[in-house]
């Protein structure tokens, strides 16, 4: 298992905040091995996170994901203590036990901060041009907002699937997301993103 599991780059804390309201999950580029033709039967997810909590609600929700497409999916913490989800040998004796036939991974890569420029707005109000001071006038009462400089927070994030038989990678997916807000339905977008690009290339569906 030394070629599929990657010692975490981080907590997955950014799962908790993926997706704004003006960021979403961009998915740089997708790989599937085309030698594989089957459909994933039963998949084990395995979220790279050193806290516990962080681990359950993020598996969890990419099995539920996962069956909802007609995969029959493990929660890797429901089989694997905290402290042995860095056990290779551990891990793949699971797979086996559980008759698994792929592992699904995802790790945090890398974080980064983009500062974007936000312009100014002009308001106009309703026009009055009876007559031509009011005309005149009018130019001056434009209301405007000035603009200013934000910081945008992106994590880029892997995605890749297994097979539990060979340790071959089947599929790999890396993505840049948003990061802002803290609620468990960025959690559901993020991983949304991740079942449709699956599915589209013929990995997902009854």
């Amino acid at each position: 298992m030394k070629q599929y599991l990657l010692k975490p780059f981080g907590f997955l804390m950014f799962i908790f905040t993926l997706l704004s309201a003006c960021a979403s999950t961009q998915l740089d580029e997708t790989w599937k091995d085309p030698s594989y033709q089957a459909h994933p039967g039963r998949i084990m997810v395995i979220g790279m996170a050193k806290n516990p909590l962080k681990r359950r609600l993020f598996e969890d929700e990419f099995v539920r994901q996962l069956n909802a497409w007609g995969s029959d999916a493990i929660a890797s913490y429901t089989v694997l203590p905290d402290k042995e989800q860095n056990d290779q040998k551990i891990i793949a004796e699971k797979l086996r036990e559980l008759g698994a036939d792929t592992v699904l991974i995802t790790r945090l890569v890398s974080k980064k901060t983009v500062r974007v420029y936000v312009p100014g707005t002009i308001y106009y109000p309703p026009p009055h041009y009876g007559r031509w001071r009011n005309y005149y006038d009018y130019g001056y009462q434009a209301m405007s907002t000035p603009g200013y400089m934000t910081e945008n927070e992106y994590g880029v994030v892997e995605t890749n699937l297994y097979d539990a038989s060979n340790e071959q990678l089947i599929w790999a997916a890396s993505s840049e997301t948003g990061i802002s807000g803290s609620n468990i339905e960025l959690i559901k977008s993020y991983i949304g993103v991740m079942m449709k690009a699956m599915a589209k290339q013929g990995l997902l569906g009854r």
